[in-house]
């Protein structure tokens, strides 16, 4: 069963009386030019398609549509296509480079792969399926080092989950 967050009960990021603070504004979402212009990542490996949720610099919900003209359905595998679960990591980590993209001390900065911790497959993505992906900031440490929670979800089920690190690079 996913797990629910409800918001804090403090009035929406909307209202003329709420904290206008980047931490606390929240948008509903990012179209894929917009996704363009906040990661690096162009075609074939721009994995998420929209941004539907996010808290700026806190946390970010987008979503990847799995279709069966995916350069990697060719050959993993012919007559059985599943989405490989690097691809599935990848993804999660576009999310989180959107959630860093609001960070200020990510301004003018790359951020790279810097591990992969109790990451767990729970089921098969495939052609037709859209992956909900929920990510998470936890940490950013010396200006360098971080850390996020992610959680890839088809139809409410949980297919991958695991706690992502970054290092960031000047650009």
């Amino acid at each position: 069963m996913p797990t629910v967050t409800n918001p804090p009960s403090s009035p929406p990021a909307t209202s003329p009386e709420a904290d206008s603070s980047p931490a606390q504004e929240a948008s509903t979402s990012l179209t894929i030019e917009q996704i363009q212009e906040v990661l690096p990542h162009r075609y074939p490996f721009l994995l998420i398609d929209r941004i539907l949720e996010r808290v700026h610099g806190e946390r970010a919900v987008g979503i990847k549509n799995v279709t069966i003209n995916e350069p990697f359905f060719q050959g993993h595998f012919p007559g059985r296509p599943i989405m490989p679960g690097v691809l599935i990591v990848e993804a999660m980590a576009q999310v989180g480079g959107v959630v860093l993209s609001d960070v200020p001390e990510m301004r003018g900065r790359l951020s790279l792969f810097a591990g992969i911790d109790k990451v767990r497959f729970r089921r098969q993505v495939v052609p037709g399926d859209q992956l909900v992906i929920t990510v998470e900031l936890l940490s950013i440490k010396r200006r360098r080092f971080g850390s996020m929670q992610s959680r890839a979800e088809v139809d409410g089920q949980l297919a991958c989950q695991g706690e992502l690190m970054f290092a960031l690079v000047d650009n």
